[in-house]
């Protein structure tokens, strides 16, 4: 099992000193993969439904650092640890320009760069950004996706899509991983299963939350949709990864039916909960070690890597 965690993008730990504080520390003890949130404005008030949450409300405020200018700071500090947008809401920005600011990314940090994907819920945030249609975003995301994966292969390119076209342009230096970075899909909707079926190169659900408790049966069930899907597609099952998001989102809240929430309780009962995930096909999970400071933060991840990881292997 492979595991990432969190870095901080709103808040009092949103600092450079604590996102890199935070990121070299989980270089340090073996991390595989550093995870960055997406948001650019927050409206003073939203009719926005946000699906993590019991109360359909997010749990951020009006603050959020950028995400590719964190991305570019951890790239610069560190070595070995992917560097994950999760997820990068894709209507938001140009594909031109995001194809080109992610090839760059990659190679500047050395191959590191996995483009988590997804489409969307906060409609007042798109209309802030004169974002195209937000009732058409998942179209529309889907022609990004096959925009981006033009201008990482091909030199000159042209396109003429529903929502976006060029004609005979250079975008290069291509990506340092070919032919691509990795693309995960975010979401457990059908639609998201299809977009990774046809798209993705894997796929990166949340889970273990009140709202979402997507335990291992469920995510069992999905993980046969999205292989019936894919071989639907002609693409090979065996090369989607699988990874596994888990929020610290309303943590005082149990599950529906009175169980335990996944990955909680002692190092005892998550090693078990992660084993259990990968016996259904999880390739890697994340965690969520942020805390009220950069200390905090830094000692949760610490005593996973003491107490947990080692019950795992």
């Amino acid at each position: 099992m492979r595991y990432g965690f969190y870095l901080p993008t709103r808040g009092p730990t949103a600092t450079r000193e604590g996102v890199l504080s935070l990121a070299r520390e989980g270089e340090r003890l073996g991390f595989h993969s550093a995870e960055i949130a997406d948001h650019i404005v927050f409206p003073v008030t939203s009719e926005s439904d946000y699906p993590y949450t019991v109360d359909r409300k997010h749990p951020g405020g009006g603050d959020a650092l950028e995400t590719f200018s964190i991305l570019g700071v951890v790239a610069g500090a560190t070595e070995k640890l992917r560097l994950v947008t999760s997820v990068l809401v894709l209507p938001y920005r140009n594909p031109v320009l995001t194809a080109k600011m992610v090839a760059s990314l990659d190679v500047l940090s050395g191959g590191r760069v996995t483009l988590g994907v997804g489409v969307g819920w906060l409609k007042e945030e798109f209309e802030a950004l004169d974002s195209p249609d937000f009732a058409r975003r998942g179209a529309v995301t889907d022609e990004w996706i096959a925009i981006f994966k033009q201008l990482w292969t091909q030199s000159p390119a042209s396109f003429a899509g529903e929502f976006y076209k060029y004609s005979n342009i250079r975008s290069e230096p291509f990506p340092l991983q070919k032919p691509h970075p990795p693309i995960w899909v975010g979401g457990h909707s059908r639609a998201a299963l299809r977009r990774t079926a046809k798209h993705g190169d894997g796929w990166h659900p949340v889970g273990a939350i009140a709202a979402v408790p997507l335990p291992p049966q469920e995510m069992r069930a999905h993980l046969d949709t999205l292989k019936r899907m894919t071989e639907a597609e002609g693409r090979d099952f065996s090369k989607i990864e699988i990874s596994y998001k888990a929020p610290l989102y309303d943590t005082g809240l149990p599950n529906a039916d009175g169980s335990r929430r996944g990955f909680t309780g002692d190092p005892g009962d998550i090693a078990g909960d992660i084993r259990s995930f990968a016996a259904i096909g999880v390739h890697e999970l994340i965690f969520d070690f942020r805390g009220a400071s950069i200390e905090e933060s830094i000692a949760r991840l610490q005593r996973f890597a003491a107490e947990v990881m080692p019950r795992v292997e």
